[in-house]
This record gives structure tokens, sequence and C-alpha cells, in this order.
């Protein structure tokens, strides 16, 4: 039976509250979650996030109503399709992402549902009879008889990812005691104050952002002066590069500024600059002559020793 009038109108009166009080916004699956799962959830959220679910047909209509008034919200409305809900939040984005993905719980494959991973049997003893055999045999698993059991002799593959788990391989699996999948809550799409992303944005990292901002800085830069179209990134080289420019004419003419007396007193004179290159050395000579003395006393006393003064 579907919502009741009133409940619908509640629905539509509770999800405008959210969307006014909370700035952030996650679009989750909630796929093979129980309800001991979501409540779990709710709990870990609880003080820093809401979760609302509710049936799509009328998600879309609360979310229709409202657009008139917040047009923004209209990027919702293509995520809203499978089985999803929504989490409200004022929070950090990362740790919010991080308590909903935290609560998995792991899940037998069953016939029929899709596989989020590869599933690969291992290789070993099954403790299997040898009377089931055949069942390995209609797989394509190579197997043996050990010690009166099934031993499978190497590691097989037999669920591939993204395909739906066969009645056979969910049927392998549960008689190993094998549970390869684990159900949560997941991320699907991302709304916060007016952008929407995927959650894939949120492993970005600060040293990449930097280091992206900066490209971007060093291209513009790039461009304005390319295009002599000043910039708020590009003034600093604009005004590096007339400096030069000065410089180049006062060595070119008789005109002359303090920037520039350097470098005309290093063109006039380079012998000058060229011998006061060496001084920087002589401290260092200095401490090598004391040295040079000390080993020509030592020679001298060395010489002395085991003789006379009149031998």
């Amino acid at each position: 039976m579907g919502a009741s009038r009133a409940d619908k109108e509640l629905y539509f009166e509770k999800l405008k509250e959210l969307l006014n009080t909370y700035p952030s916004i996650f679009i989750v699956n909630v796929d093979n979650v129980g309800s001991n799962q979501m409540h779990q959830i709710r709990v870990a959220l609880r003080g820093k996030g809401v979760v609302l679910m509710g049936k799509n047909t009328m998600v879309r209509r609360a979310l229709r109503t409202i657009l008139p008034e917040f047009p923004q919200y209209e990027r919702l409305l293509p995520h809203v399709r499978g089985n999803i809900g929504f989490v409200f939040s004022n929070g950090d984005l990362k740790e919010i992402r991080e308590i909903i993905v935290a609560n998995k719980v792991a899940a037998p494959a069953r016939a029929g549902a899709f596989a989020p991973k590869d599933v690969t049997v291992p290789a070993g003893n099954t403790g299997m009879e040898p009377g089931k055999t055949s069942f390995f045999q209609a797989l394509g698993i190579p197997t043996k008889i050990a010690r009166g059991t099934i031993e499978i002799v190497s590691d097989v593959k037999v669920v591939v990812a993204g395909t739906r788990v066969g009645t056979s391989e969910a049927t392998l699996l549960n008689m190993l005691n094998i549970s390869p999948f684990t159900y949560g809550m997941t991320v699907v799409q991302i709304y916060d104050s007016g952008n929407s992303f995927p959650p894939d944005v949120l492993d970005i990292g600060e040293e990449e952002l930097v280091s992206r901002f900066l490209t971007g800085i060093k291209t513009i830069a790039a461009i304005s002066l390319a295009l002599n179209y000043p910039t708020i990134v590009s003034v600093a080289h604009s005004l590096v590069n007339a400096y030069k420019n000065l410089i180049a004419v006062s060595l070119a003419t008789e005109y002359t500024f303090e920037g520039a007396e350097k470098a005309k007193e290093y063109l006039a004179n380079p012998e000058a600059f060229a011998a006061a290159a060496p001084v920087a050395d002589a401290p260092a000579a200095a401490a090598e002559a004391p040295k040079a003395e000390e080993e020509e006393d030592k020679e001298e006393s060395d010489d002395d020793m085991g003789f006379g003064l009149f031998d």
C-alpha cells in the first residue's frame, strides 16, 4: 500500500527542513543493507548526520516541489534511481564518508546477485567426500583425492566482478563456507553547497590540489605575459621584466639610476671584481700559514734529537 497523503506531506516537509539545515548531502546506495545494519549506521552518525530514506517516486516529487524556490537541487534528480537514500550532514565530508562505508557485514554469495568483486576458490583440502567430485568437474575445478577427501589442485576464479553469481557457483561457495562478499552502505554522489561530484573527489590529497593550483597559476601567468594582458599572477613577472629592460637601457645610454650603477661599475672595471673574488680565500690561506710554520719547527726539532750541540 502506498503512503497516504498525510505521510507524503510530512515527508516533503521533512526533506525541505533537512535541505535548509544541512549544506552537504550524500546520496547512498543501500542494496543488501539490512534493518539492523541500517540502525547501526544511524547510531554511528548520531550528532553528525541524518539518514532519510524514501521511495524514488516520492523523493523526485518532493524535490520537484521545492525546485522553484531552490533550483540548485535539480542536480540531485539524475541520481535518484535504484535503491538509494540520503545522508544529510554539516561535518567534514571525508569523516562522514568513512562512517557511512565503515559498517560492512560479510554475506554469502546468492544466486542471481551481482558480484561486487572477483571470487577465487583457493587450492587446498575441502574436507568433502569423493562422491562430490562430479560437482567440481562441472565447474571446471581441478581436484584430486587425498586421504579420502577432495582436494582442489590450484586456485580457480569462479565469479567475475560485475556479473551475476550462478546457481552452481553460489552452491559451491556455500558448501565451502566461503562468504566472499561484504555489503554495506555505499556513497553514489555528493552534493555540497551547490556543487555535485562523485565520491572519488574526496580521495584527492592536499598536495595534489596545491600542485594543480600552482600549475594553473603558471599557465595563466604565461598566457597573460604572451598576450601582454596584466593579471594578478603576471604582475610580478611584468615588473621584473620591466626592471630588466630599464637596466638594459641604462647600460646602452648615459642615463643611470641606483639599480643600474652596480652593473655599470662591473662593465667599466671587471678586473676589480675579479680581484676581489680571492679575498674570500684569505682566511683559509691564513689558517694554512701557521700549520706550515708548525711543521717546519717540528722537522727542525726532530733533526736535533740524539745529537749534541758540538757533535
